[in-house]
């Protein structure tokens, strides 16, 4: 299988471009999660988030948006003492924000799923790359997602992180076209 070539060998890396990299997702607990763990990337090499994912899912009650809403200084300071995840203050107390942003918007009617795909015409993006020196870092989507996710009160969610979450979550495919995974996922 000729893969992208971005995910290596590492059994990790390949197993989440071969089952969940450019999958459309509608579902608003992942879409949350990807938020937090792409915002958590920013700097980092995925592969690290990736490696720490469990950790994260355990930290952070499973990315229920509902209980991270209620942390407190307690929860802080227990965040930042747990070496399985990324302690850095900013990136803790950002995934705190996005999940009261969060609720907010369900508060308002609305949903990310609701909020995230509108920027693609709520159907991926199907892109045909040849080589990884196309596949660009941002994209006009991305920088006005970035800015209405920051209007709405998000945080760590600039123009080069929603790329990625839109790669991740199949708002966009940017499998190489001659990766089988981008047939696989339609057009």
């Amino acid at each position: 299988m000729k893969r992208c070539p971005w995910c290596g060998s590492d059994p990790l890396y390949v197993a989440y471009h071969d089952t969940e990299w450019g999958v459309p997702c509608h579902d608003e607990r992942t879409l949350f999660e990807f938020l937090i763990l792409e915002g958590a990337q920013a700097g980092l090499s995925w592969i690290t988030i990736l490696r720490k994912r469990e950790n994260y899912r355990r930290a952070f009650d499973n990315f229920d948006a509902e209980k991270i809403a209620r942390y407190d200084e307690k929860d802080m300071a227990r965040l930042l003492g747990d070496a399985g995840i990324v302690r850095n203050r900013l990136k803790i107390a950002a995934s705190i924000g996005n999940a009261r942003a969060t609720l907010e918007l369900h508060e308002q009617g609305g949903s990310l799923d609701q909020l995230l795909w509108q920027f693609v015409d709520g159907r991926p993006r199907i892109n045909r790359w040849r080589s990884m020196a196309e596949v660009p870092a941002i994209t006009p989507e991305a920088e006005a997602l970035s800015k209405e996710l920051k209007r709405r009160g998000f945080r760590f969610i600039g123009p080069t992180v929603m790329y990625a979450h839109m790669q991740a979550t199949g708002m966009v495919n940017d499998h190489l076209a001659s990766c089988p995974r981008h047939a696989e996922l339609g057009h």
